[in-house]
């Protein structure tokens, strides 16, 4: 019997290892997208009604924006915490407690309600907000162990999986009201009923289904590879890391800008097409449009992405984008138009968001990765939050068309820097920021 030479061993070692490391990814994928369907579902009842709520418990529908506005403070607040519990204790211990903490914050808004306790669903909403800081981060956790060349493809997916729950959420209206009918609960309550337990199952499954933990084995892996004697990576804030890391300092900046470029003209073409006579049915189609265009085509980004490299779908989502503000600011006084522009408006965040954050996790490695990624959540939920409330006044002050234009003119920039790093790249310069 020939003994096996050790460069054969070490080849069938790396063989069976890796093999398993792709079985291991392919049910990370798949608890991960039961799990986004489930925070989906969650998140879309929050998304329509929240704002009603808001007005019913405050007695004033002044009051309404303060829903999207106290959920997105909270996804904000809890980006960086959720990370850091991810790097101590792995995705499954920090998802699932993001996931438990948004359930909770769907029974508060329950009781709000039954209470007409309006400072009590302000609270509500903010936990509810952590709901969506949990499934950005869901997306980072399809990363953990996928390859250069699948990266883009993994984190699209999960992406894609949040359509389901999210197109599903806003028709609760019906099915909740028939729920409040049996438990006793005011009408408007009760597709929190549908949020708090879709929460819990999607805690559930993060919390069964994450075994063996993909972050924890990416870092277990980063220890093995490393030489013996050498000193494991000094830990550091993601803030830090972006200050020393130019690329996924342009990774962050661009998921903001793009962030906020789709919030700031998004939240305004329902005020736009009402003021300019379009009835409600045109509103809802439009939106939903726009949601279709954000998550459906995340696959097809996250492919191009893989293919053609990360910065090449960077200056795609951003020359989407760019298109859908010129057509925003040439086309106000149009429904068709404005329709048109809000989908590659759509389009053009999702090309950018999947494409940026693969970028970003390949920008670092494994020991990195959880703070810098609540980094970057936290940067975008803040840009999405600032282009909100912005979005206002430049309405009143320019209107949609001005709007638009003004926003263009900030992706402008950010095209041209993505430019300027291409040309770089082919001349095989470094990159600085």
């Amino acid at each position: 019997m020939v003994e096996k030479q050790p460069d054969t061993q070490r080849t069938e070692h790396l063989n069976r290892d890796a093999t398993g490391q792709q079985a291991q990814q392919r049910r990370v994928i798949r608890v991960l997208v039961s799990a986004q369907v489930l925070g989906g579902l969650g998140a879309g009842a929050t998304l329509s009604l929240g704002a009603l709520l808001a007005a019913e418990t405050s007695g004033s529908s002044a009051w309404s924006g303060m829903a999207a506005t106290m959920a997105t403070l909270g996804a904000a607040a809890a980006a960086v915490p959720l990370a850091s519990l991810a790097q101590r204790r792995g995705r499954r211990v920090s998802l699932a407690t993001g996931a438990v903490v948004s359930g909770i914050g769907a029974m508060l808004a329950i009781a709000a309600a039954s209470l007409s306790a309006f400072p009590l669903l302000l609270l509500a909403l903010v936990l509810l907000g952590v709901g969506s800081a949990t499934g950005l981060q869901a997306r980072f956790a399809a990363t953990d162990l996928a390859t250069e060349a699948t990266r883009g493809r993994s984190l699209a997916i999960v992406v894609w999986s949040t359509t389901i729950g999210a197109v599903l959420g806003p028709n609760l209206f019906e099915p909740g009201a028939a729920v409040a009918l049996l438990l006793g609960i005011p009408p408007l309550s009760g597709g929190f009923v549908f949020s708090a337990a879709a929460q819990a199952g999607a805690a559930a499954v993060y919390a069964l289904g994450l075994r063996p933990d993909p972050l924890l084995t990416a870092l277990a892996r980063q220890a093995e590879a490393r030489p013996a004697g050498s000193a494991p990576p000094e830990r550091r804030r993601g803030l830090r890391i972006l200050a020393d890391n130019p690329m996924a300092r342009f990774a962050v900046v661009t998921i903001g800008v793009s962030h906020a470029a789709m919030v700031s003209l998004m939240s305004m073409t329902p005020v736009h097409l009402h003021d300019h006579g379009a009835g409600l049915s045109i509103v809802g189609l439009t939106i939903s449009l726009h949601v279709a265009g954000m998550y459906a085509l995340s696959p097809v980004f996250g492919w191009v992405a893989d293919r053609f490299g990360k910065t090449q779908g960077i200056l795609c989502g951003q020359v989407l984008l760019l298109l859908a503000l010129v057509t925003a600011w040439r086309g106000s006084e149009s429904e068709a138009w404005v329709t048109t522009s809000l989908v590659l408006l759509g389009l053009g965040w999702s090309a950018c968001v999947v494409s940026a954050s693969a970028l970003l996790t390949g920008a670092v490695g494994p020991a990195e990765r959880a703070p810098v990624q609540g980094s970057s959540d936290l940067v975008m939920n803040l840009a999405g939050a600032l282009g909100g409330a912005l979005a206002g006044p430049a309405l009143v002050l320019l209107g949609y068309a001005g709007l638009g234009l003004a926003a263009a003119v900030i992706v402008a920039v950010v095209v041209a820097w993505t430019l300027a790093r291409l040309a770089s790249m082919r001349r095989g310069v470094p990159v600085a920021a």
